[in-house]
């Protein structure tokens, strides 16, 4: 399963490594929650008809979710999230200012129970341990829902994300899949999940007597991307979301295209301590809400996100 930001996070007490994730400087819209519809004019007219006309019966109006009653006395939630993975959690360009899909989804359940959210930076390979340590009361960080975290915290499921392939514009060497790669080069960041998915998908290819993947690893992520910017590999992977970020930003328009569909989506969940009492079903009646108002979709498409992850429901 591959880990969401291609990082691996280990248990507790036990030895981390920190990879770095994706960044970007382009404008992004500002976070708003998603609109509610108005009310049209003819609704506005049938309320106000007369109480003895004869009325269809009106459909149940859809409760809110209700915040446990902890949140609701402290008037604010805050989310342990690693601002540094466009376009799920990054700084807008005041530097300051917290933005993306997960943000946006953070707001959306804020809104949904009466109070404020919060943003506490945390990083990603102490993310775990602040959490359980009560320095916030969810994370939301695009992370994976593994049995090893799953032992630590508990997880309301909110997407799927999997691996993405980044080609020049055309994909002129027809890459689709990690099979398509055999013979050819593709840039990828050290210590991520995504370089072991390449090296075990090169050696199965060498196994079947086909040629292999010529795999480079780079340091940093954002310099495995620049090397596909100057034709020195003939495609970048990462995570399916920053793959779709990298193709929407304005300066790359008409330079790439994602090739392929996301492999092997995984499950990305909101973690919350598992001795929080009521945490877990307020936190699912929201995204579950989220997904009837249409608010989760709303926020994917807004983030460039449509075909880089798959929606639950």
């Amino acid at each position: 399963m591959f880990a969401t930001r291609t990082r691996a996070l280990a248990l507790a007490g036990s030895v981390v490594l920190l990879v770095s994730a994706c960044s970007g400087t382009a404008a992004t819209p500002a976070l708003t929650a998603a609109p509610t519809a108005a009310p049209t004019a003819a609704a506005t007219a049938a309320a106000s008809a007369s109480a003895s006309a004869a009325a269809p019966t009106a459909a149940p109006t859809r409760a809110a979710p209700a915040a446990p009653d902890r949140i609701k006395t402290a008037s604010k939630l805050v989310f342990c999230v690693d601002v540094s993975y466009a376009p799920e959690e990054f700084y807008a360009a005041d530097g300051t200012t917290a933005q993306g899909s997960d943000v946006d989804i953070a707001n959306q359940i804020a809104k949904y129970w009466g109070v404020t959210a919060e943003i506490d930076n945390t990083g990603f390979d102490s993310i775990i341990l602040a959490l359980n340590a009560k320095k916030c009361d969810l994370i939301i960080s695009g992370m994976n829902d593994t049995t090893d975290r799953a032992k630590q915290v508990d997880f309301v499921d909110y997407l799927k994300v999997g691996q993405g392939l980044l080609v020049p514009a055309g994909n002129p060497k027809g890459i689709h899949t990690l099979e398509d790669l055999s013979g050819k080069s593709v840039a990828v960041q050290l210590g991520t999940t995504n370089l072991d998915a390449l090296n075990a998908a090169s050696e199965k290819l060498k196994n079947a007597g086909k040629a292999p993947i010529d795999v480079k690893g780079y340091q940093k992520d954002t310099d495995a991307f620049a090397q596909l910017g100057l034709g020195r590999v003939d495609a970048y992977s990462t995570d399916s979301p920053v793959v779709a970020y990298y193709n929407s930003l304005p300066a790359n328009a008409g330079k790439f295209e994602v090739g392929g569909t996301p492999i092997d989506p995984a499950l990305i969940g909101i973690a919350m301590r598992k001795d929080d009492a009521g945490m877990k079903a307020a936190v699912q009646a929201a995204i579950d809400a989220m997904y009837a108002d249409g608010s989760m979709k709303s926020i994917v498409d807004k983030w460039g996100m449509t075909n880089a992850v798959v929606l639950l429901k």
